[in-house]
């Protein structure tokens, strides 16, 4: 039986400037063109999770002008009964994209940082052992509620980015999902190459379920038993942004369904519906319903 996931996490607006290239220091060009959408990592994460098929609740703060994103949220099913509202200036970003399709990301955390430890109290009481706490770094008291989630019995997925000061306060060994990219990887262990990011991990953290992404070279989990390498779906790439937020949402869902879930399955789910969000402009507009993703894993 599937468990409640609560994502207590960001929700920005994400300002899109599209570009001929990555604008270099000192140097001033202009966008071919601009956008407005829905974004933070929280966000997007939460929408992927309900997508796939989660009982999803997002916790966390916007300010006035944020409200769409809530009603985006609820649109996708995503309860957000603990959602709050700012007086203050919501979490923003102002993302460059290039016409190859990467990105370069400013964040202004906003309301996202103006969470606190009684917020997270009041959420946290409503939910039990055994659920699922989401979180990235991109809110405030990011260490107080890994702990207070970690004393309730909670399993948590954590996704460290933005890597900042912080990560170097968080217990890994209360995670135990955790969710990186290469650079993240390298940043927490030490190591370049992804193998000996994978040995670091595990003679560090050897109970923490690891999953390392690796863009054009796939992912893999790693946990005391096994080790699964998951092989990229190759797409045209049009927006990059969401890519690990899909990842992230469509594997802590499908392996939320029961304790003993097939990884392999998770990462190609996972795998596919992030290889779908790449081949589309924006970020949380780019995630897909997971019928779309097991029809396409389908076809393989």
């Amino acid at each position: 039986m599937a468990r409640k996931i609560l994502n207590f996490g960001s929700l920005n607006i994400d300002y899109v400037y599209v570009m001929d290239h990555i604008v270099r220091e000192g140097e001033t060009a202009s966008s071919l063109d601009y956008q407005v959408f829905e974004g933070g990592k929280g966000l997007n994460q939460s929408v992927a999770l309900a997508k796939a098929g989660g009982e999803v609740y997002h916790a966390g703060r916007i300010g006035k002008e944020g409200i769409f994103l809530k009603d985006a949220l609820e649109r996708c099913g995503v309860d957000c009964r603990y959602l709050s509202v700012d007086d203050g200036a919501n979490g923003h970003a102002i993302i460059q994209r290039s016409v190859e399709g990467e990105n370069c990301i400013i964040l202004y955390p906003g309301a996202n940082h103006k969470i606190t430890c009684e917020d997270m109290d009041q959420v946290l009481d409503q939910f039990a052992a055994g659920d699922i706490l989401v979180c990235q770094n991109e809110i405030s008291e990011m260490e107080y509620l890994i702990d207070k989630a970690y004393e309730k019995g909670m399993q948590i997925a954590w996704n460290p980015s933005p890597i900042t000061d912080v990560v170097k306060e968080i217990d890994f060994n209360k995670i135990t999902w955790l969710i990186v990219n290469e650079i993240e990887g390298q940043a927490i262990i030490g190591e370049e190459e992804p193998q000996k990011i994978l040995a670091g991990f595990q003679s560090r953290y050897p109970q923490v379920r690891l999953v390392l992404t690796l863009g054009g070279d796939g992912s893999v989990y790693q946990d005391r038993e096994q080790t699964v390498a998951q092989e990229r779906y190759t797409v045209p790439v049009k927006d990059t942004t969401a890519a690990g937020d899909t990842f992230l949402g469509y594997f802590i869902s499908e392996v939320s369904r029961e304790e003993n879930s097939d990884v392999k399955h998770a990462l190609q789910l996972a795998s596919m519906a992030a290889a779908i969000a790449v081949s589309r402009e924006g970020a949380m507009p780019s995630i897909p319903a997971r019928e779309e993703v097991e029809k396409e894993l389908a076809k393989l």
